[in-house]
């Protein structure tokens, strides 16, 4: 008969004892709806409804057996591995076979695994040192990031105040500016610029019209020449006759002489043309002859008081011509010394912009501080690129960045994707949402998905790519190992003790 414990693990043992009444042995199942007798404990049967009166055999469905396996570490398989004629590799006493069936190799499996977890504490050991590098050059970044935001919050407030002052000083200035040009526009000196500037334009149109009617004239002059006849008088000196009243705005002979025995009517008006409208305004040659020699006598730089806000204006007027340039440079470069020291029109703009790029640098410092592990512990290996050598391609993946893939034989590589997020399937802050990166949007495939990457992390004292394999098309996971998930032996510890 089987012991009575036989399949019990060691937190369950206290239970697994005899209630004494009178010579009866009985037994109460675990869940406490039925007595059975205790005998009736690993008979094989299954006696009670949560099947606890069978630990040891495959009686139950459902049921759980623990092997012992002293000499390595215990393990809990399923009831119905139980007695199956298998001999299961996690049980290596061979408890859950009859005895003989299955050798019991605890001794060597348990000094195997003794050796492996001792390899992976050294390896931990010195990883978390590496880790621990990583811990102290985050804390470092973080004290200088959190000082330059202090510093860009600050210079952000100066350069917002320096743009509401010259915002202010160049709004006053338009006003004082469009002030001063209307008190100008009513001065005697402005009203005589534009009584010059109106006379200018007249010569002007008058010497135009008198260039086309000298031009007009002498055209009718050739033809009259080269078609006049002495003898008679031809249809040439007609033409030219003809020509010269159409030029001249003459009635024909003929009508005039039509008129000293009647009316012509040769007054009537003609209607306004595009022209006329556009030099409308503009004097007319009886009074340019008349005010003209009046206007030339006048000097328009004596006209009305002088004016503070005119001194620009006399200085440069009473320069020579042959040192204007020289003065109008000279100018130029002290409109541009204010400028530059906030005091001219383009002050405001570019302090505007200087308080953009101060803004801008704050969002990336904000940026900087994303999640890089707990501790910062990855911080430091942002950006390092790490390449696997497959024959055929070279990988290479730069953390928190690019994943590529490179042919070997030449040619441009392709990209894999960019860095989109850590393990979406735990939880940020717990060891396993920092072992998985999702690297996605790389270059799409021809007639599949957009090529994406899912690398693998576990503790190693290096920083390496390990395998490369794609497990659907176009889906790639790259196993590797990083010191920054060799998390302490402490830890370990206190989860244990926890």
């Amino acid at each position: 008969a089987l012991d009575k414990t036989h399949g019990v693990p060691p937190s369950l043992v206290s239970k697994y004892v005899p209630n004494t009444k009178g010579v009866h042995q009985t037994w109460t199942c675990l869940e406490g709806s039925k007595e059975i007798a205790w005998s009736a404990v690993n008979d094989d049967y299954c006696d009670c409804p949560d099947g606890s009166d069978e630990p040891g055999t495959s009686a139950c469905p459902n049921n759980k057996f623990y092997c012992r396996n002293e000499g390595h570490i215990g393990a809990t398989i399923q009831s119905s591995r139980v007695n199956d004629g298998l001999c299961e590799q996690e049980c290596c006493d061979g408890s859950d076979e009859p005895s003989s069936v299955c050798p019991n190799t605890c001794q060597e499996v348990g000094a195997e695994h003794r050796k492996k977890v001792a390899a992976e504490r050294k390896l931990r050991k010195t990883g978390s040192k590496t880790r621990s590098s990583y811990i102290a050059y985050a804390h470092k970044e973080k004290k200088r990031l959190e000082a330059l935001i202090v510093d860009l919050v600050k210079e952000i407030e100066t350069r917002e105040k320096e743009v509401e002052r010259l915002r202010d000083i160049a709004e006053r200035a338009d006003s004082l500016s469009a002030a001063e040009l209307e008190r100008k526009k009513q001065s005697p000196l402005y009203q005589s610029l534009l009584i010059h500037h109106t006379a200018l334009k007249s010569l002007q149109k008058e010497h135009k019209q008198h260039l086309e009617r000298e031009k007009a004239l002498g055209d009718v002059l050739n033809s009259l020449r080269a078609g006049y006849n002495p003898n008679y008088q031809d249809m040439a000196v007609l033409e030219a006759v003809r020509g010269w009243e159409t030029l001249a705005g003459l009635p024909h002979i003929n009508d005039v002489r039509k008129g000293d025995d009647g009316e012509a009517d040769t007054t009537a008006e003609k209607p306004k043309t595009e022209e006329d409208v556009e030099q409308e305004g503009l004097w007319s040659a009886a009074k340019i002859e008349k005010e003209l020699d009046q206007l030339l006598k006048t000097d328009p730089c004596l006209v009305g008081p002088a004016s503070a806000q005119s001194l620009l204006f006399d200085i440069s007027a009473y320069i020579p011509d042959a040192l204007l340039p020289s003065y109008h440079g000279f100018r130029d470069s002290v409109l541009s010394a204010l400028s530059i020291f906030g005091t001219g029109r383009g002050g405001t703009r570019d302090t505007s912009a200087e308080s953009n790029r101060a803004r801008h640098s704050l969002k990336l410092t904000h940026d900087e501080q994303r999640s890089f592990g707990p501790e910062g512990e990855w911080k430091k290996l942002d950006g390092l690129c790490l390449t696997k050598d497959t024959g055929e391609y070279t990988y290479e993946v730069c953390l928190f960045d690019e994943a590529r893939q490179k042919p070997n034989s030449g040619g441009s590589g392709v990209s894999l994707g960019k860095f989109s997020s850590w393990n979406k399937a735990a939880r940020p802050g717990e060891l396993e949402y920092y072992t998985k990166q999702r690297y996605t949007q790389g270059a799409k495939c021809w007639n599949g998905p957009h090529r994406s990457v899912e690398l693998v992390f576990t503790c190693g004292t290096e920083n390496a790519l390990l395998t490369v394999a794609e497990l659907e098309k176009c889906e790639y996971q790259i196993t590797g190992t990083t010191p920054a998930l060799c998390r302490p032996l402490e830890d370990e510890q206190t989860k244990d003790e926890l």
